[in-house]
Protein backbone atom coordinates (compact mmCIF):
# COMPACT_ATOMS: atom_id res chain seq x y z
CA UNK A 1 0.00 0.00 0.00
CA UNK A 2 0.83 3.44 -0.99
CA UNK A 3 2.46 5.87 1.94
CA UNK A 4 2.73 9.35 2.82
CA UNK A 5 4.49 11.55 5.09
CA UNK A 6 4.01 15.18 6.27
CA UNK A 7 6.38 17.79 6.50
CA UNK A 8 6.20 20.97 8.48
CA UNK A 9 7.88 24.05 8.70
CA UNK A 10 7.02 24.92 12.20
CA UNK A 11 8.82 28.96 11.75
CA UNK A 12 6.36 28.93 8.82
CA UNK A 13 3.06 27.83 10.85
CA UNK A 14 4.05 29.93 13.23
CA UNK A 15 4.28 33.14 11.75
CA UNK A 16 1.74 32.90 8.68
CA UNK A 17 -0.57 31.26 11.61
CA UNK A 18 -0.68 34.67 13.84
CA UNK A 19 -0.65 36.05 10.92
CA UNK A 20 -3.97 34.87 9.84
CA UNK A 21 -5.78 34.89 13.39
CA UNK A 22 -4.52 38.31 14.30
CA UNK A 23 -3.74 40.41 11.02
CA UNK A 24 0.12 40.26 11.73
CA UNK A 25 3.37 37.93 12.86
CA UNK A 26 3.38 37.96 16.57
CA UNK A 27 6.64 36.23 18.28
CA UNK A 28 6.29 32.89 19.48
CA UNK A 29 5.68 33.87 22.78
CA UNK A 30 2.76 35.04 22.10
CA UNK A 31 1.20 32.18 20.25
CA UNK A 32 -0.05 28.56 21.55
CA UNK A 33 0.15 25.98 20.17
CA UNK A 34 -2.41 22.74 20.90
CA UNK A 35 -0.03 19.98 19.35
CA UNK A 36 -2.85 16.96 19.52
CA UNK A 37 -5.33 19.05 17.34
CA UNK A 38 -2.58 20.75 15.07
CA UNK A 39 -1.53 17.12 14.35
CA UNK A 40 -5.40 15.77 14.08
CA UNK A 41 -5.57 17.93 11.40
CA UNK A 42 -2.25 17.32 9.48
CA UNK A 43 -3.45 14.14 9.41
CA UNK A 44 -6.90 14.68 8.63
CA UNK A 45 -5.53 16.63 5.91
CA UNK A 46 -3.14 14.21 4.40
CA UNK A 47 -5.97 11.48 4.51
CA UNK A 48 -7.71 13.59 1.88
CA UNK A 49 -5.27 15.09 0.02
CA UNK A 50 -4.36 10.71 -1.00
CA UNK A 51 -6.90 8.55 0.79
CA UNK A 52 -5.26 5.45 -0.48
CA UNK A 53 -2.34 5.91 1.39
CA UNK A 54 -1.51 5.28 4.95
CA UNK A 55 0.37 7.49 6.61
CA UNK A 56 4.25 6.97 7.11
CA UNK A 57 4.37 10.05 9.94
CA UNK A 58 4.73 13.08 10.69
CA UNK A 59 8.12 15.53 10.27
CA UNK A 60 8.23 18.47 12.34
CA UNK A 61 11.00 20.85 11.53
CA UNK A 62 11.54 23.26 13.92
CA UNK A 63 14.56 25.70 15.35
CA UNK A 64 16.01 24.59 19.09
CA UNK A 65 17.02 27.92 21.22
CA UNK A 66 20.65 27.89 21.91
CA UNK A 67 20.64 24.59 19.51
CA UNK A 68 20.46 22.15 22.24
CA UNK A 69 17.29 22.31 24.67
CA UNK A 70 13.90 21.61 23.22
CA UNK A 71 10.91 24.49 24.06
CA UNK A 72 7.44 22.66 25.94
CA UNK A 73 5.98 22.77 22.28
CA UNK A 74 8.58 20.76 21.09
CA UNK A 75 9.15 18.47 23.95
CA UNK A 76 4.59 17.92 23.23
CA UNK A 77 5.21 16.70 19.58
CA UNK A 78 8.23 14.79 20.31
CA UNK A 79 5.95 12.46 22.68
CA UNK A 80 2.82 11.76 20.48
CA UNK A 81 2.33 8.88 18.20
CA UNK A 82 3.30 9.07 14.58
CA UNK A 83 5.79 13.02 14.90
CA UNK A 84 9.66 12.84 14.25
CA UNK A 85 10.97 15.73 15.76
CA UNK A 86 13.90 17.22 13.68
CA UNK A 87 15.57 20.50 15.11
CA UNK A 88 17.54 23.35 13.49
CA UNK A 89 18.78 25.84 15.76
CA UNK A 90 18.10 29.34 16.03
CA UNK A 91 20.58 32.20 16.17
CA UNK A 92 21.44 35.19 18.09
CA UNK A 93 19.07 37.35 15.97
CA UNK A 94 16.41 34.93 16.36
CA UNK A 95 16.45 33.45 12.93
CA UNK A 96 15.62 29.58 12.51
CA UNK A 97 18.39 28.08 10.85
CA UNK A 98 19.14 24.52 9.19
CA UNK A 99 15.42 23.60 8.79
CA UNK A 100 15.01 23.43 5.12
CA UNK A 101 18.20 21.23 4.56
CA UNK A 102 16.55 18.73 6.91
CA UNK A 103 13.15 19.02 4.85
CA UNK A 104 14.85 19.03 1.91
CA UNK A 105 17.23 15.64 2.76
CA UNK A 106 14.18 13.98 4.40
CA UNK A 107 12.11 14.42 1.12
CA UNK A 108 14.63 13.34 -1.13
CA UNK A 109 15.81 10.77 0.89
CA UNK A 110 12.20 8.96 1.63
CA UNK A 111 11.82 9.51 -2.43
CA UNK A 112 14.65 7.58 -3.22
CA UNK A 113 13.93 5.11 -1.18
CA UNK A 114 10.56 4.45 -2.09
CA UNK A 115 9.13 4.68 1.35
CA UNK A 116 6.34 7.34 -0.22
CA UNK A 117 4.48 8.30 -2.76
CA UNK A 118 2.81 11.25 -1.33
CA UNK A 119 3.98 14.34 0.43
CA UNK A 120 2.36 17.00 2.41
CA UNK A 121 5.02 19.82 2.74
CA UNK A 122 3.94 22.65 4.65
CA UNK A 123 5.79 25.50 4.37
CA UNK A 124 6.48 28.62 2.09
CA UNK A 125 10.28 28.56 1.53
CA UNK A 126 11.74 28.83 -2.14
CA UNK A 127 15.01 26.52 -0.60
CA UNK A 128 12.52 23.43 -0.45
CA UNK A 129 11.60 23.76 -4.09
CA UNK A 130 14.63 21.37 -4.91
CA UNK A 131 13.80 19.08 -2.61
CA UNK A 132 10.10 19.10 -4.10
CA UNK A 133 11.79 18.67 -7.83
CA UNK A 134 13.89 15.56 -6.97
CA UNK A 135 11.16 13.83 -5.24
CA UNK A 136 8.47 14.03 -7.99
CA UNK A 137 11.78 12.77 -9.93
CA UNK A 138 11.59 9.71 -7.89
CA UNK A 139 7.13 9.41 -8.38
CA UNK A 140 6.04 11.48 -5.42
CA UNK A 141 3.38 13.37 -5.58
CA UNK A 142 3.43 16.76 -3.38
CA UNK A 143 0.60 18.44 -1.92
CA UNK A 144 1.90 21.89 -0.99
CA UNK A 145 -0.31 23.47 1.90
CA UNK A 146 -0.43 27.30 3.27
CA UNK A 147 -2.19 29.79 5.93
CA UNK A 148 -3.72 32.64 4.36
CA UNK A 149 -2.95 34.91 2.24
CA UNK A 150 -0.74 31.94 0.89
CA UNK A 151 0.17 33.62 -2.44
CA UNK A 152 1.72 35.95 -0.55
CA UNK A 153 3.74 33.51 2.24
CA UNK A 154 4.84 31.01 -0.12
CA UNK A 155 7.09 30.83 -3.05
CA UNK A 156 5.28 31.41 -6.49
CA UNK A 157 7.81 28.74 -8.31
CA UNK A 158 6.75 26.75 -5.62
CA UNK A 159 3.61 26.88 -5.66
CA UNK A 160 4.28 26.03 -9.35
CA UNK A 161 6.02 23.32 -8.81
CA UNK A 162 3.72 21.44 -6.34
CA UNK A 163 0.99 18.67 -7.60
CA UNK A 164 -1.67 20.13 -5.83
CA UNK A 165 -1.86 23.51 -4.15
CA UNK A 166 -4.43 24.25 -0.94
CA UNK A 167 -4.57 26.75 1.57
CA UNK A 168 -5.86 26.84 4.92
CA UNK A 169 -8.19 29.75 6.18
CA UNK A 170 -7.68 31.40 9.68
CA UNK A 171 -10.73 29.07 10.90
CA UNK A 172 -9.08 26.18 9.77
CA UNK A 173 -5.56 27.11 11.97
CA UNK A 174 -7.91 28.80 14.89
CA UNK A 175 -8.66 25.08 15.85
CA UNK A 176 -4.60 24.35 17.01
CA UNK A 177 -3.38 28.06 17.41
CA UNK A 178 -4.24 31.05 19.40
CA UNK A 179 -2.73 34.02 20.52
CA UNK A 180 -2.03 34.64 24.28
CA UNK A 181 -2.74 37.81 26.36
CA UNK A 182 -0.93 40.70 25.81
CA UNK A 183 2.63 40.34 27.74
CA UNK A 184 2.54 43.21 28.79
CA UNK A 185 -0.72 42.83 30.34
CA UNK A 186 -0.02 39.73 32.04
CA UNK A 187 2.96 41.55 33.49
CA UNK A 188 1.29 43.63 34.74
CA UNK A 189 -1.15 41.42 36.05
CA UNK A 190 1.18 39.78 37.84
CA UNK A 191 3.08 42.43 39.46
CA UNK A 192 -0.39 43.69 41.08
CA UNK A 193 -0.98 40.32 42.35
CA UNK A 194 2.26 40.02 43.66
CA UNK A 195 1.41 43.46 45.59
CA UNK A 196 -1.92 42.30 47.09
CA UNK A 197 -0.65 38.81 48.35
CA UNK A 198 1.98 40.36 50.62
CA UNK A 199 2.17 41.75 54.16
CA UNK A 200 3.93 44.39 55.99
CA UNK A 201 4.34 42.45 59.08
CA UNK A 202 7.04 39.93 57.83
CA UNK A 203 10.70 40.92 57.25
CA UNK A 204 11.95 42.29 54.08
CA UNK A 205 13.61 38.69 52.98
CA UNK A 206 10.26 37.00 53.79
CA UNK A 207 8.52 39.84 51.94
CA UNK A 208 10.85 39.32 49.19
CA UNK A 209 10.62 35.50 48.97
CA UNK A 210 6.74 36.20 49.12
CA UNK A 211 6.86 38.46 46.38
CA UNK A 212 8.52 36.05 44.04
CA UNK A 213 6.34 32.97 44.99
CA UNK A 214 3.46 35.76 44.47
CA UNK A 215 4.72 37.02 41.13
CA UNK A 216 5.43 33.51 40.09
CA UNK A 217 2.00 31.61 41.20
CA UNK A 218 -0.15 34.38 39.09
CA UNK A 219 2.06 33.83 35.90
CA UNK A 220 1.47 29.97 36.07
CA UNK A 221 -1.83 30.58 36.89
CA UNK A 222 -2.03 32.37 33.55
CA UNK A 223 -0.97 29.62 31.17
CA UNK A 224 -3.02 27.82 29.29
CA UNK A 225 -4.12 23.62 29.76
CA UNK A 226 -1.99 22.88 27.10
CA UNK A 227 1.06 25.10 28.04
CA UNK A 228 1.41 22.83 31.40
CA UNK A 229 0.76 20.04 29.41
CA UNK A 230 3.93 21.01 27.16
CA UNK A 231 5.88 21.57 30.65
CA UNK A 232 4.75 17.92 31.89
CA UNK A 233 6.61 16.76 28.49
CA UNK A 234 9.37 18.57 28.66
CA UNK A 235 10.01 17.35 32.09
CA UNK A 236 10.34 13.40 30.97
CA UNK A 237 13.40 14.61 29.30
CA UNK A 238 14.97 17.28 30.78
CA UNK A 239 15.14 19.17 34.09
CA UNK A 240 14.22 22.55 35.55
CA UNK A 241 12.12 26.08 34.00
CA UNK A 242 11.91 25.64 30.17
CA UNK A 243 13.85 28.40 28.66
CA UNK A 244 10.91 30.05 27.17
CA UNK A 245 9.19 30.31 30.47
CA UNK A 246 12.14 31.18 32.48
CA UNK A 247 13.06 34.01 30.23
CA UNK A 248 9.41 36.03 30.59
CA UNK A 249 9.75 34.63 34.57
CA UNK A 250 13.17 36.82 35.12
CA UNK A 251 11.70 40.40 34.23
CA UNK A 252 8.26 39.89 35.70
CA UNK A 253 9.60 39.14 39.33
CA UNK A 254 12.28 41.31 38.84
CA UNK A 255 9.66 44.20 37.78
CA UNK A 256 7.62 43.06 41.18
CA UNK A 257 11.26 43.51 43.56
CA UNK A 258 12.16 46.82 41.67
CA UNK A 259 15.51 45.26 40.78
CA UNK A 260 16.93 42.16 39.33
CA UNK A 261 16.82 39.28 41.13
CA UNK A 262 20.09 37.98 43.03
CA UNK A 263 21.29 33.84 42.67
CA UNK A 264 19.13 32.74 45.75
CA UNK A 265 16.16 34.46 44.69
CA UNK A 266 16.52 33.05 40.99
CA UNK A 267 16.53 30.05 42.57
CA UNK A 268 13.58 30.30 44.48
CA UNK A 269 11.66 31.43 41.28
CA UNK A 270 12.62 28.42 39.85
CA UNK A 271 11.34 26.13 42.69
CA UNK A 272 7.74 28.41 43.30
CA UNK A 273 7.60 27.39 39.33
CA UNK A 274 8.01 23.93 39.64
CA UNK A 275 5.60 23.82 42.59
CA UNK A 276 3.39 25.77 40.90
CA UNK A 277 2.89 23.97 37.53
CA UNK A 278 2.69 20.50 39.41
CA UNK A 279 -0.73 21.29 41.94
CA UNK A 280 -1.65 22.22 37.75
CA UNK A 281 -0.91 18.42 36.57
Amino acid sequence: MDRIAVFVDAGYLFAQGSTALSGRKKPRTSIVLDTPKAIAALKTFAEERAPSCRLLRIYWYDGAIGGVRPTTDQASLANLDDVKLRLGFVNSSGQQKGVDSLIVTDLIELARLKSISDAVLLSGDEDVRVGVQIAQNYGVRVHLLGITPARGSQSHQLLQEADTTTEWNASSVSDFLSIRENAETIAVAVVEASVNRTTDTVSDAEKTLAEIEAAVGSFVEALSSTEILGISAYWKTERGVPTEFDRKLLPICGTALGRKLEREEIKHMRMCFQSYVNKRL
